[in-house]
């Protein structure tokens, strides 16, 4: 782990135009830097670099934030990985919590597994390359699979020689170790005690992780009537395992953030070939069955999928298959199915890059669409095949985690199938209620497990997270119950969460800097802090923010206001919360909009009166905004037939209509 006091040397010593200036061409305007946006296909400069607060924002798509948030950006790096990057560029020591013996003995066995693959992938690449063998039987296939020299380089792809122990032998001629060598996979420790090559006589696929590392091969036999696997794969490692890894991640990253678009498909020259015909936004689970974790891996670039599959039968049945996972973890999906006898790697090449990208535009298809159209061309006119349709759609549905995505997918299936669309939802909602009650057994299981004595092997946070009795964890059913009849899609688009947000970003920026003198109940004069004034202010109207995050700050602002050498801004911004430190970052990176008699002054010098008529105003919108929609609950057909609801609906309009009586009476009494 590593040490707080290193991550704070690393990020205020990391210049965000230095960092930045190795990736994007800097132009000075003004006291900024500009240049064109790294994160998306930027035509005319909106990537503005502050050498003096230490961050960049793209003010077209929005991302930024400071060194170690452009870092994990993009070059997809973790937050503790981020930080060592850094750290090396600055040579900065990294100092680490002291770790177990165990720790230790794993870390550098991880280690040395990379380094013996990154061996043998440089081993592989030679031996293509650079021997007879290599050259007339590796090279030879690869060119007549169609794939140019510059895409064989870059997917780094290689052979291994015809002899059973040809790497094994060059590899302990080098210094590497026995031992490492049966752990990666790459040779098999043999009955008589010497080493035999798991991949020899092959073409070499390395699979790299969403850094670049190399963390297994994968084999594919040239001679036709060997009678052996045609596929061999690395086994699990401590450094491998299957279910995680997706090839191509490494090489596709880029492209997924800019088009915000994944292409998943089957096998492995399935991403070459798309590579080559200029579609790099392309991964492959190759071989098996799509999993949890490699879902997870995509969303890390983009929320959208696009499933492409043989024509044939049995890649209709693999679409079908990840559709209800993708579905589950909350992708956007698309299905295209190449004509029958065809794949991503035969089509391409039989057209051109523009052609095939053009009909991948025009062919894919929205999943319910396509699962409608496949099915019902199954169950025709059979009753019983219908029935099992419709159940089978509605599980489907039944995986979306959002309820509005779930009501227009039933809409627009129900107009597909016919039917009413009640019938699709109620059959949805069954599912929806398998699913939660599921996730409730999970969440009881985790904070079973989190009570039990941890394992000092899996201690893998860059630092400790605030101790939960001084910062328990934030969620929606903890927020006051007055909140509930704002229907949640709402609330981020209404004028009081706006408002919101204002007053978390002067918190940001001036939280810890003195704001009044108030005289307690002892008669005794005590100083606020701009922070302490918002909660104190929130709390007399037993109000507190919607978003998590918001009231997060607030609460820990709170705790640390008073800490020697404490500033909000540097706090948040390096908080190990990273959703928390982006939306920190972003903060500092806008400017406050005011009114025009205002411009003169600096904004530091007027927020004795803005904060207080930012609450104001913020309490106002908030109370009428909710009452508004405690309005609209009383017309709802279910609370009308139900008096007990109608009673206490009304007692809570009535309750709001106080609160908002109060508020306005203070106003009056603000000090400009």
């Amino acid at each position: 782990m590593i040490d707080r006091t290193t991550i704070d040397k690393v990020i205020d010593t990391a210049n965000i135009v230095e960092v930045v200036s190795d990736f994007v061409t800097l132009k000075k305007r003004g006291v900024n830097y500009v240049g064109l946006c790294p994160f998306h296909d930027d035509k005319t400069p909106s990537f503005y670099v502050s050498p003096a607060k230490n961050l960049c924002k793209c003010f077209a798509c929005g991302k930024g934030g400071n060194a170690v948030h452009f870092i994990m950006e993009h070059e997809q790096l973790t937050f503790p990985e981020a930080i060592r990057w850094l750290a090396q560029k600055y040579h900065i020591e990294i100092e680490e919590k002291e770790m177990t013996p165990e720790e230790i003995a794993q870390r550098n066995t991880r280690e040395s597994l990379f380094v013996v693959n990154e061996f043998a992938r440089d081993y592989f690449v030679n031996t293509l390359h650079n021997t007879e063998e290599g050259k007339s039987i590796g090279l030879t296939y690869f060119h007549q699979r169609g794939i140019r020299d510059d895409i064989i380089q870059k997917f780094q792809l290689g052979y291994s020689l015809n002899r059973n122990n040809a790497l094994a032998k060059e590899a302990e001629s080098k210094g590497y170790k026995k031992e490492f060598l049966v752990k990666t996979g790459l040779c098999i420790d043999s009955a008589d005690g010497n080493l035999r090559d798991r991949f020899w006589g092959r073409v070499v696929f390395p699979w790299h992780t969403v850094t670049g590392k190399v963390v297994a091969f994968n084999a594919r036999v040239l001679q036709s009537n060997a009678k052996v696997a045609k596929y061999v794969n690395s086994p699990e490692s401590e450094i491998y395992l299957k279910r995680k890894e997706l090839y191509g991640i490494y090489f596709a990253k880029q492209a997924i953030i800019k088009q915000d678009k994944c292409y998943l498909v089957e096998g492995q020259m399935d991403v070459i070939s798309m590579h080559q015909s200029g579609v790099e936004n392309v991964v492959a689970s190759s071989g098996t069955a799509l999993t949890v974790e490699q879902i997870k891996l995509i969303r890390r670039f983009t929320n959208n999928v696009t499933l492409l599959y043989d024509g044939d039968s049995a890649g209709i049945h693999a679409s079908l298959r990840g559709i209800d996972m993708l579905l589950s973890e909350g992708m956007n999906i698309k299905v295209l199915l190449f004509p029958d006898g065809e794949d991503p790697d035969s089509f391409s090449h039989k057209h051109n890059a523009t052609e095939f990208q053009k009909y991948i535009q025009d062919n894919e298809e929205d999943f319910i669409r396509f699962k409608a159209r496949l099915l019902l061309s199954d169950a025709k006119n059979d009753p019983i095949k219908r029935g099992q349709l419709i159940a089978d759609i509605s599980q489907s549905i039944g995986q979306i985690p959002d309820r509005i995505m779930r009501f227009t997918y039933t809409q627009e299936c129900a107009s597909i199938l016919n039917v009413d669309e009640r019938l699709i939802l109620n059959e949805s909602e069954k599912y929806v209620k398998r699913r939660q009650e599921s996730r409730l057994e999970e969440i009881k299981k985790e904070r079973e497990e989190q009570t039990a004595p941890s394992n000092p092997n899996e201690t893998n946070v860059p630092f400790p997270e605030p101790e939960d009795d001084v910062f328990p964890p934030l969620t929606e059913d903890m927020l006051p119950p007055y909140q509930s009849y704002i229907p949640s899609t709402d609330r981020e688009k209404a004028e009081f969460y706006i408002k919101e947000k204002e007053l978390v970003k002067l918190i940001i920026r001036y939280g810890e800097l003195p704001f009044c003198k108030i005289t307690d109940e002892k008669g005794q004069e005590r100083e606020l802090t701009l922070i302490e004034y918002v909660a104190e202010d929130l709390q007399q109207d037993d109000l507190q923010f919607h978003n998590p995050l918001h009231q997060q700050i607030l609460l820990e602002g709170l705790t640390h206001v008073h800490d020697k050498g404490f500033t909000c801004s540097h706090y948040f911004i390096t908080h190990p919360n990273q959703e928390l430190s982006r939306m920190a970052a972003d903060f500092m990176s806008e400017r406050y909009e005011l009114s025009r008699r205002f411009e003169i002054e600096p904004e530091k010098d007027r927020i004795r009166f803005i904060v207080p008529q930012q609450l104001i105003s913020y309490k106002i919108s908030f109370i009428k905004d909710e009452m508004k929609h405690t309005q609209s609950a009383l017309t709802s057909p279910e609370v009308a037939s139900n008096m007990e609801e109608v009673k206490k609906i009304m007692a809570h309009y009535q309750e709001l209509s106080q609160i908002l009586n109060k508020i306005t009476k203070r106003t009056s009494r603000v000090v400009m």
